[in-house]
């Protein structure tokens, strides 16, 4: 089985690609999370995590879910990792989690898409977007091949550099600049809720048809990259910026509903 976290598409798609490559099905565990739903199966022996980078981790809300949920002892996990650049040393921390669990670990694979941070980093046009989907192709198929065949995924390279970043960085990262406080929506709100619908932790309700965000925000970036009417902006971070959706993120997940 797939199991993945998207904000904006990009593990959504990575997802539907290795997929249609293993012909594994595919859940997403967006609607478990918000549904308070944890996974519980004996029969599975195989599971494929595909998730973005947060902090030069994988997201802490999705280490939670995998720890909440049951799975079989000695089940196989591989975990691929979609980023705008690097995953740092976030492989040391899977296989803890993989100890934890009894998972047999077999692999972690960096993925590299369109940059989708927009709180933080620039956002590129569609038309770049498009090339940096482009050129993750071969990796993303040499990936999902190897999860076919059972084998264990190419080792990324763990250094010094890495350490700091997935290391103290993300420690402090959370605490000072994952939360809502500046998300804000103007005058162009049309009180319909997606935001409300796409927040995987229902952080996001509408008080007197406009959206107030409460204080569980994990940053997935949905509710601003979702919004039909580009209401929502983070502060002036988010100014000026591309509102960006993986554009072949509905492929093979069907109309998108579950992204």
């Amino acid at each position: 089985m797939i199991f993945y976290f998207s904000g904006t598409g990009n593990s959504a798609y990575a997802a539907s690609q290795i997929g249609e490559k293993t012909g594994d099905q595919i859940c997403s565990m967006n609607e478990r999370i918000k549904a308070h739903r944890f996974y519980s199966g004996k029969e599975l022996e195989t599971a494929v995590f595909v998730v973005p980078t947060y902090a030069w981790r994988i997201p802490r809300l999705v280490g939670q879910w995998i720890r909440k949920s049951v799975f079989p002892s000695g089940l196989k996990a591989y975990f691929v990792m979609t980023c705008g650049d690097g995953i740092g040393n976030a492989p040391k921390y899977i296989r803890k989690l993989c100890r934890e669990k009894d998972f047999v670990y077999m692999g972690c694979a960096r993925i590299i898409m369109p940059e989708n941070y927009l709180a933080m980093f620039p956002v590129p046009s569609e038309e770049e977007a498009c090339r940096i989907i482009q050129d993750s192709q071969e990796k993303l198929q040499d990936t999902a091949q190897r999860i076919a065949e059972g084998k264990e995924l190419n080792p990324e390279k763990e250094n010094i550099a890495g350490a700091v970043c997935s290391g103290p960085i993300n420690e402090i990262f959370y605490p000072l600049f994952v939360h809502a406080g500046k998300f804000n929506v103007d005058n162009t709100c049309i009180s319909c809720g997606k935001c409300v619908k796409v927040c995987p932790l229902d952080n996001i309700s509408l008080v007197k048809g406009r959206p107030e965000w409460g204080k569980k925000c994990t940053h997935c970036m949905a509710c601003i990259t979702q919004c039909p009417a580009k209401a929502i902006e983070y502060g002036k971070k988010s100014l000026g910026k591309p509102r960006y959706r993986c554009p072949y993120e509905t492929r093979n997940t069907g109309s998108g509903k579950n992204l």
